[in-house]
């Protein structure tokens, strides 16, 4: 079954994602955890706290507006930045997630622990992607 554009979308930038904070000193400890009141995107690993990544991905798509070229973030048909999809809803779920995750792999109440969201955003026409970290977003 061919994965649907958004899902698309979502794939490449958790990769990407993964690559980049590889890159910046996290190590990869698990990926996709899910529950059905939430998902964790990627934990990872820092030297003093365990991190708990959201990944939020746009394509960019060009288009022609009066003659000129003009980069517009798209997420399906609407036009977007990918923190605008952080609301309150979708962090009480990750916050669930994570007090499920912190039970089930008993891991100590006194370690040290944040949430980090990082923004993909894809070119698929140029291959490029730019990537945009927030620490510690709660």
């Amino acid at each position: 079954m061919t994965p649907s554009p958004k899902r698309k979308i979502g794939d490449t930038g958790e990769e990407i994602a993964c690559k980049f904070l590889q890159k910046k000193g996290y190590k990869i400890v698990e990926r996709n955890y899910w529950k059905p009141w939430g998902e964790i995107d990627i934990v990872a690993q820092k030297p003093k706290s365990l991190v708990f990544v959201e990944v939020k991905s746009v394509s960019r798509e060009i288009e022609v507006k009066g003659g000129s070229r003009e980069i517009t973030l798209r997420e399906g048909n609407e036009e977007m930045r990918p923190e605008e999809n952080m609301h309150p809803e979708k962090l009480k779920r990750l916050h669930r997630a994570i007090q499920t995750y912190l039970l089930e792999r008993k891991i100590s109440e006194d370690r040290m622990w944040q949430i980090d969201l990082v923004c993909v955003f894809l070119d698929f026409s140029t291959k490029k992607a730019k990537v945009e970290l927030l620490e510690n977003i709660s």
